[in-house]
């Protein structure tokens, strides 16, 4: 039987969260480009002093709507903003639009969620856990409901070498982890083989989605790691440092020279507009590089190859880097190449009478470094039955515009879009600024090359000079 992906969402009313994500951002473009729905209710917290209606109005006018405001200028009228917090009482909703909710909603997306590794555990579950519950608490009374996806990772069962698309026992059930909120020694146990609280929590997610939504026509979303958009709504577009972003935006930028990768390892990468047509496809589980992998090492070398061709102007340094996998190793690379030109750069800085600031940086980047070590050096076998099954299904029309096949992907044309995504809207640079950056970064080269020349010829006359000239020199 074909599949008629469109059709299934005509005149239906669908419910987002996490809508200001950018998942959510690119899942709610996608919906109102190339379905026939009748709304799309998007809940939204105020934050920062701004209200929701404020906050989606920003954002709907950047760039990722482009595309939507030119084939459907009025798309506006299809948004119907509800003001609503998963971590309060009732998901913060006054009655009547829970009300409204109840009668309307036909699908719902729930992508909400805190995906910062370092989060507490206890702000993490009332996120990623207990606002799920009430999300669906709030789904056993929607009349109409027909569909529910639950977005979750594809790492929420890291612990597992290979993970399937299937339901895991966890060590903690969301009730007995309510009780034990406030306990200051509770979360190394909890904890236990997670690297983190975000995939715990998403594991203990998973299960109350097991537990609660029996009755409710639901699904579990497991995406890997999600990067940059390959083709729509726009090429390379991203908004946020997170992951392999991060990574790259450091290094070739000459700020990281030295991060933990295992170069033979695959990176379970997946774009962005790919990860939204699988999830509009409703399909069950998990998205990830299973087809067509990508090695840490051909990630790396390609940007690599891509940054001579338009380096940053921003640059900070040449481009270099050094990998590693043993902590010890890496805490002796970071002293060399880290935290010494640093010391060295914030002294200029006093001296110049301005606030010292690149210790800090480093600090709080390597915090940062340290949170991915898991993802970057490890490998995981994923199953990705379902997901094929459902692409089986699909008609072509359905295929062409929503495919989310990573089947013979061309892994090099997505890297040159990863790249110049980031330079254009990580780094905020266009590429008119390519000949002003390339001599810039011959000048960095170098410098970086007699840097390396002196530091090479120092250490061979130290290492070369006999002890006991060392020792009359002292006297």
């Amino acid at each position: 039987m074909e599949a008629c992906i469109p059709e299934t969402f005509r005149n239906g009313t669908v419910l987002v969260t996490g809508s200001t994500g950018f998942l959510g951002k690119i899942l709610v473009e996608k919906i109102l480009r190339t379905c026939p729905i009748k709304k799309i209710a998007v809940l939204v917290r105020n934050k920062k002093g701004i209200n929701a209606n404020q906050r989606v109005a920003d954002i709907y006018k950047q760039a990722v709507y482009d595309r939507l405001r030119s084939e459907k200028p009025d798309f506006i009228d299809l948004i119907k903003i509800i003001e609503g917090n998963l971590e309060d009482s009732s998901m913060g909703l006054i009655t009547v639009n829970r009300d409204w909710i109840i009668e309307n909603v036909n699908f719902v997306f729930h992508c909400a969620a805190t995906i910062k590794f370092n989060e507490t555990l206890e702000s993490a579950s009332k996120i990623n856990i207990l606002g799920t519950e009430k999300l669906l608490s709030l789904a056993t009374q929607m009349k109409n409901l027909k569909g529910f996806v639950h977005v979750s990772t594809a790492y929420s069962h890291c612990p597992r070498n290979e993970i399937k698309e299937q339901y895991y026992p966890v060590p903690i059930k969301a009730k007995e982890l309510k009780n034990m909120f406030g306990l200051d020694d509770s979360t190394p146990r909890i904890l236990e083989d997670w690297p983190n609280t975000y995939c715990l929590t998403k594991a203990i997610a998973e299960n109350l989605v097991l537990i609660n939504g029996i009755h409710l026509p639901i699904s579990i979303f497991r995406p890997s790691i999600i990067g940059c958009t390959k083709s729509e709504p726009d090429p390379g577009w991203l908004e946020n440092m997170n992951g392999p972003s991060a990574i790259v935006a450091g290094v070739m930028t000459g700020f990281l020279r030295t991060v933990p990768i295992v170069r033979n390892k695959i990176t379970d990468i997946v774009p962005a507009d790919y990860t939204i047509n699988a999830l509009i496809s409703v399909m069950w589980d998990t998205v990830n590089s299973v087809e067509s992998p990508l090695l840490w090492g051909r990630y790396i070398e390609e940007m690599n190859g891509h940054y001579h061709e338009a380096p940053p102007l921003q640059s900070m340094w040449y481009m270099f880097c050094i990998f590693y996998t043993d902590l010890w190793i890496g805490k002796i690379l970071r002293f060399l190449f880290h935290r010494i030109p640093a010391t060295f750069v914030d002294f200029l800085l006093i001296v110049c009478g301005k606030t010292p600031k690149m210790l800090k940086m480093y600090v709080k980047t390597e915090c940062m470094i340290d949170l991915l070590y898991v993802f970057t050096t490890r490998q995981w076998k994923f199953d990705n039955s379902n997901t094929r099954e459902l692409w089986s299904l699909l008609s072509q029309d359905d295929r062409n515009t929503f495919w989310y096949s990573l089947e013979e992907f061309d892994w090099a044309s997505y890297i040159k879009v990863y790249f110049y995504g980031i330079r254009k809207h990580v780094l905020h640079e266009e590429l008119s600024n390519v000949d002003t950056a390339t001599v810039k970064n011959q000048k960095l080269f170098w410098l970086h090359q007699l840097c390396t020349s002196v530091i090479i010829y120092v250490t061979f006359q130290k290492l070369s000079v006999p002890p006991e000239l060392c020792i009359n020199d002292l006297l």
